[in-house]
Parts: C-alpha cells; sequence; structure tokens
C-alpha cells in the first residue's frame, strides 16, 4: 500500500472519529463516544446512596429526636411522604427545568418524565458529568432535592398538616428548588456565569434550606406554648444516631460532587472530615465559655454547622481552609442558634436557618477566602458569592412563603388547636410511641 494511499486513510479515520464525537447536549451517546469511566461510576453510585441515607434515616433520626414525644412519628411521616413528591416531581419536570440548557433563568422541558435517560444501547451523558450515566447524574441530583425539602420540614415541626407539606412540596421543587439550581450549577444559570463558586450545595442547598426554613415558620406561625412552655428533646440518642448518619453521608454529598473517583474528590473528603471535627469541637468549646458545660447535642450540632459550611468549599480548600471555615461556622452558628429565637419570636422548630441558612452564608463567603488555584480555578471573589448568596436567600424566602400563604388561604396548612394538643402522631396518623 502506497504512503499517499495510508495517509489518505488515516484522514478518514481522523475525520469519522470527529463526527462521531460526543454529541450535543441532550442527545443520546454510545458508551465509547461518552467515554464512561467503570470507577467514576460506581464512586458515584456509592455516592448517590450516601446521599439518600443521609434523609432516610439520616435527617429523619436527627430530626425526631429533637421533638416532644408525641411528635416524633409525624417529622417520619412527612419526611417518607416528602422523599416521595420530590422523587415524583423530579422525574416529571424538575430535573428538566434544572439541568437543561434553557436559558439563564431556567432550564426547558427536553427531559420531561426523564425522557431519554434510560434505552437500548445507546447511553445519554450530561456535560457537567462527561464520565457517569446521565441517568445516574439524575439521581445524585435527586438525593439533593430530596434533603433541601426534608431539611426545611424541621422549621414546621408539631403544627404542619402532612397533606399541606405534600403538597407545598411539589410546587416548591418546581417553582423554587429547580431554578435555583439552574442559575447555580448549570453552565447556563446566570449566577453560574458570573462565576458563583458552590461546589456541593452551600448555596443551593443550605441557604436554599434556611431561606424556605424560615420563610415557613413565619407563614404557618408559631407552636402553641412556644415561649411558654418548655419543648426539650424527647431522645437525644436517635438525635446522634441521626447526626452520625448525617456526617458519614456528607462524604457523598461532597466528595461525590467531583463527579469523579479522584484527587479532587479525596480531597473535599478530607476537608469535610476536618471542618465537621473543627465544628464540634469549637460548638463544645463556647459551650463551656458560656454554661461551663459541653452537651451532646451541642457538639453533634456543631459538628453539622462545620460541614454544612464546608459544602460549598469542599472541593477548593486545603487543609487550613476546611479548618477554618468549619471552627468558624461552629463558633457563629453556636451563637445565632442560641439567640435567634430569643430576639426574633419567629418558632423555628428545629433552628432550620440559625443552623443551615447561617451555616451555609458563612461557607458562601468563605469560600473565595480559602480557595486555592492549586486544586481548582477560583472564579469569585467575595462580593460575587455573597451576591449570589443575598439573590437565592431573597428568591427562596420570598417565594415559599407566597406559596404557603397561597395553600393557607386555599386549604389551611395547620393542624387544628385540638390535634396539635394531643400530638400529630394519633391526630394525623393514628399511631404512638407512648405505651
Amino acid at each position: 500500500m502506497s504512503a499517499l494511499k495510508v495517509s489518505f486513510l488515516r484522514l478518514a479515520f481522523v475525520l469519522a472519529a470527529v463526527a462521531g464525537a460526543a454529541p450535543a447536549f441532550g442527545a443520546p451517546a454510545t458508551p465509547a463516544a461518552a467515554s464512561l469511566d467503570g470507577a467514576n461510576t460506581a464512586w458515584m453510585l456509592v455516592s448517590t446512596v450516601l446521599v439518600l441515607l443521609m434523609t432516610m434515616p439520616g435527617i429523619m433520626l436527627f430530626y425526631s429526636g429533637m421533638l416532644r414525644t408525641r411528635n416524633t412519628l409525624s417529622i417520619m411521616a412527612q419526611t417518607i411522604a416528602g422523599i416521595g413528591v420530590i422523587t415524583v416531581m423530579w422525574a416529571a419536570v424538575g430535573y428538566s427545568l434544572a439541568f437543561t440548557p434553557g436559558n439563564a433563568w431556567i432550564g426547558d422541558l427536553r427531559r420531561v418524565m426523564a425522557e431519554g435517560l434510560i434505552g437500548g444501547a445507546s447511553i445519554a451523558i450530561h456535560p457537567i458529568a462527561p464520565t457517569i450515566p446521565e441517568s445516574v447524574f439524575f439521581l445524585y441530583q435527586m438525593a439533593f432535592a430530596i434533603i433541601t425539602f426534608a431539611i426545611i420540614l424541621g422549621a414546621t415541626a408539631e403544627r404542619l398538616r402532612i397533606g399541606a407539606s405534600m403538597v407545598f412540596g411539589a410546587i416548591w421543587l418546581v417553582l423554587v428548588y429547580a431554578p435555583v439550581a439552574h442559575w447555580v450549577w448549570h453552565p447556563n444559570g446566570w449566577l453560574a456565569a458570573m462565576g458563583h463558586m458552590d461546589f456541593a450545595g452551600g448555596t443551593v442547598v443550605h441557604i436554599q434550606a434556611g431561606a424556605a426554613g424560615l420563610a415557613a415558620a413565619i407563614a404557618v406561625g408559631p407552636r402553641q406554648g412556644f415561649g411558654k412552655q418548655p419543648m426539650v428533646p424527647h431522645n437525644l440518642a436517635l438525635t446522634v444516631l441521626g447526626a452520625g448518619l448525617l456526617w458519614a453521608g456528607w462524604f457523598g454529598f461532597n466528595a461525590g460532587s467531583s463527579y469523579e473517583a479522584s484527587a479532587r474528590a479525596a480531597g473535599a473528603l478530607l476537608a469535610t472530615q476536618l471542618a465537621a471535627g473543627a465544628g464540634a469541637l469549637c460548638w463544645g468549646v463556647a459551650e463551656m465559655f458560656r454554661r461551663q458545660q459541653m452537651s451532646v447535642l451541642g457538639m453533634a450540632t456543631g459538628a453539622i454547622a462545620g460541614l454544612i459550611a464546608v459544602t460549598p468549599a469542599s472541593g477548593y480548600v486545603g487543609v487550613g481552609g476546611a479548618l477554618a471555615i468549619g471552627a468558624i461556622a461552629g463558633v457563629v452558628c453556636f451563637a445565632v442558634v442560641t439567640t435567634f429565637k430569643h430576639f426574633t419570636h419567629i418558632d423555628d422548630s428545629l433552628d432550620v436557618f440559625a443552623l443551615h441558612g447561617v451555616g451555609g452564608v458563612v461557607g458562601t463567603v468563605l469560600t473565595p477566602v480559602f480557595a486555592l488555584k492549586a486544586i481548582a480555578p477560583i472564579t469569585a471573589d467575595v462580593a460575587t458569592n455573597a451576591l449570589g448568596a443575598a439573590a437565592v436567600m431573597a428568591y427562596t424566602g420570598l417565594m415559599t412563603w407566597g406559596i404557603l400563604k397561597g395553600l393557607d388561604f386555599i386549604a389551611g396548612l395547620r393542624v387544628n388547636p385540638r390535634d396539635e394538643h394531643v400530638g400529630l402522631d394519633l391526630s394525623q396518623h393514628g399511631e404512638s410511641l407512648a405505651s
């Protein structure tokens, strides 16, 4: 074969390879064209399960132990129902609105009913995670949507009707969560275009949940006897067990957000552990200064504060940054949690805003401060991230309040006073932990 003929054959081969390269967004791709990686896919499947475990049983146990006995099962029931609602709505329209190109504000409808994610010999991929099947990316992001809504439920515990919580979840996912996820995490989103840095959900999950929790607590109103009767946790062992499950699951939450089994994922996992330890330690020390005791609930909550704050930064910071963010969050969240209700008289039952909202803001603002160019590009400064945090908090708070007030006008949000006095376990679910 002549050299000229060999050259033409090589050219034809290269052109064919280029023509068969990764398809346009949303189009199915064969496994070869998608460059799927088995290790990355396996890691993301594990991370998805870890994040799902954060909600059930993680957040479920963490919350239920802090409530009074007569309302323990009610938060579990609302969490399970919320998982079902968010799962269905995510598949129906939420994922499409969040993670398709659309425009700067919202995605389009090409993935309604999860269209094109499963089919035949072809495998769809998403440009954000090009080495794993899009179905895995879909499931991983679903787990984020689920836990965000589950966190909000803690703000209205012990008085919100389960039916109202389910309708609220369906509407909230479409009108609030999906647009904000698109703003921050899709390349077309307006905050993403500004360079807003949120590696694993400080803005999308925690600031959103905190702002929504605050708005929900205001819209639903306080519990009977709030500020007058003691409302102490009934089983701290459940709460600590839930905190442990959240802590472990957070490794999938943060390290999984690299979408690959890589050194960056390992770094995010390390940063997560360091921040959690620093948060627990600094919350405990703050308690010692205030009341000469270190409580189990306080240290567990401090660990959660550190985890929340390092979430947006975990893929950008080193050891020093992770320790600093966890320590600062532990002290700041301690100060807000222990004073917020007293000064505002807002009955945020399980301190969703003071913990997740404030911790999310702390981490989001500090991410550009401690980010290292050696780990990843630094695309924002403090002002950019602060603007994103403020925009998301304002939009989420106003929309959440409006949705709940609309539902209250149509059908009511709260159980009646007698049912609230009896407890939601019996009045809403016909079950009780009491012997």
